[in-house]
């Protein structure tokens, strides 16, 4: 099974203030919100809001995209790889 997707947005985000060499302290600065909160999305406690990774995009100076390239999603929770995920209802289809 996948890495929880909480982790894995951590780990990117750590990986992409380190690569600033930014602080906890400076990108929380610079993103306007506290550093235990920055703090426990690095260690995936939470899950951030869309308003968040832009915040923290601006802060690193990076596009929000970037802070979601590489995370491995699995898809109907089966293993990775096992396919596509589940067919969507015809009304979410758009009555295709």
């Amino acid at each position: 099974m996948a890495e929880d997707i909480r982790i894995q947005f951590g780990k990117l985000l750590r990986q992409h203030r380190k690569a600033k060499s930014l602080t906890q302290e400076e990108l929380a600065g610079r993103a306007n919100m506290a550093v235990p909160y920055l703090s426990d999305l690095e260690r995936g406690k939470w899950n951030p809001s869309l308003a968040v990774m832009v915040d923290l995009a601006r802060g690193l100076e990076i596009e929000a995209s970037d802070l979601l390239v590489g995370l491995k999603i699995d898809r109907a929770g089966g293993e990775e790889g096992d396919g596509p995920g589940p067919e969507l209802p015809e009304r979410k289809r758009g009555g295709v």
